[in-house]
C-alpha cells in the first residue's frame, strides 16, 4: 500500500510518501529541491555514482513512520545537502526547511 499526503512545517508544504512493503516501510518527505528518507536511501551511491545530478538528500535510520522521520537526526547526507548547511545530526524537519 502507498500513502501520499501533504505535510506542513511552519508555513511550508512538503509531500510525504510512505510505501508499505513486506517486512519494511519506505518513507520519504520531499520539497521541490530535495528530500529526506528512511534507511533505504543509499547516500554513498548519490554522492559517488550520481554526483553529477547534484541530489540534495538526507537519510535517517531506525524510523518507522513519517512523524519519526521528521523528528529524527539524519545519519548521513549528500554533499549537495552539506552545501545548504545540512549535516549529519540535523533533525529531519530542520533539513527540509533548508531545502526551501
Amino acid at each position: 500500500m502507498m500513502h501520499v499526503e501533504p505535510i506542513v512545517i511552519e508555513t511550508y508544504t512538503f509531500i510525504a510518501v510512505s510505501v508499505q512493503l513486506p517486512k519494511t516501510n519506505l518513507l520519504a518527505v520531499m520539497s521541490d529541491k530535495g528530500y529526506i528518507m528512511c534507511g533505504a536511501l543509499d547516500v554513498g551511491l548519490l554522492n559517488e555514482k550520481l554526483k553529477d545530478r547534484g541530489i540534495i538528500a538526507g537519510r535517517a535510520v531506525g524510523v518507522r513512520t513519517i512523524e519519526q522521520l521528521l523528528n529524527a537526526p539524519l545519519e548521513s547526507v549528500t554533499h549537495e545537502a552539506e552545501r545548504l548547511g545540512i549535516t549529519a545530526g540535523t533533525i529531519g524537519k530542520d533539513a527540509l526547511l533548508k531545502m526551501i
